[in-house]
């Protein structure tokens, strides 16, 4: 069995076109990402899954792998599905999707997203979850919410703040879901065969294609964080992160 990850990486977008480039401490974003990767022992490869000759040369030269994918997936999970089918896996590997605006994780977070699928033939993905502790990223929608039944099996992804608490005025808890995924080769070739759905649409949250389709996804709390870079701001937090 082989562990792989994938960093989708797409050049135009709509909040921070160029953002795998953008220089943090030094080294372009989609650098540190591949690097925090190839850093977890659990991870036999690392790609680069993208659609832009300026980001591929990039990690070619830093000496990573990277792959030519088409320009119109919806989602990087679809990025990962056409990469993962040119390399001919076999059915008991495993996928990891790691965001490619996650300069600075964890390698810890990797172990405990795997573990699920590990353990259990039949699922098909599991993600991860942190409870939130900074107040200000339960309203913001670039912050992801996340609310699971008591197996730990999602419910429902929300850029919008859930559960709503109607009574409660203490002891509020949100949960905030970090951008890593692992998946079963099979299953990625299903997902990338189903059309997006409604709620995919409305949220641009690729995950809820699963969930809408009946299939679960195993949730795991972690308690490790992750920043992610969502616009220009974010860099400079970043840098102080790793200045300390």
């Amino acid at each position: 069995m082989k562990i792989l990850a994938f960093i989708p990486a797409r050049y135009d977008s709509t909040r921070f076109p160029g953002k795998p480039l953008a220089v943090i401490a030094g080294r372009p974003m989609i650098q540190h990402v591949y690097r925090c990767a190839h850093a977890c022992s659990d991870i036999s490869e690392v790609w680069v899954a993208t659609d832009d000759e300026r980001i591929a040369k990039c990690v070619h030269d830093f000496g990573g792998r990277a792959m030519m994918t088409k320009k119109d997936h919806p989602s990087g999970t679809d990025r990962i599905a056409e990469a993962v089918e040119a390399l001919n896996l076999q059915n008991d590997d495993l996928v990891i999707n790691i965001q490619g605006d996650q300069p600075l994780f964890s390698p810890s977070l990797i172990s405990h997203l795997i573990e699920p699928l590990l353990k259990d033939a039949q699922l098909p993905m599991s993600t991860l979850q942190y409870r939130i502790t900074e107040q200000g990223e339960v309203a913001n929608p670039n912050y992801v919410k996340v609310v699971t039944d008591k197996a730990g099996f999602a419910l429902y992804f929300s850029r919008s703040p859930i559960p709503f608490f109607r009574d409660s005025t203490s002891g509020r808890v949100y949960y905030k879901h970090l951008g890593f995924y692992v998946y079963r080769p099979a299953f990625l070739k299903i997902f990338a065969s189903l059309p997006v759905g409604h709620l995919e649409s409305v949220e641009k949250l690729e995950q809820l294609r699963a969930l809408e389709n009946g299939f679960r996804i195993r949730v795991v709390e972690t308690p490790y964080d992750s920043i992610e870079v969502d616009s220009p701001a974010d860099i400079k937090k970043v840098e102080a992160m790793m200045a300390r």
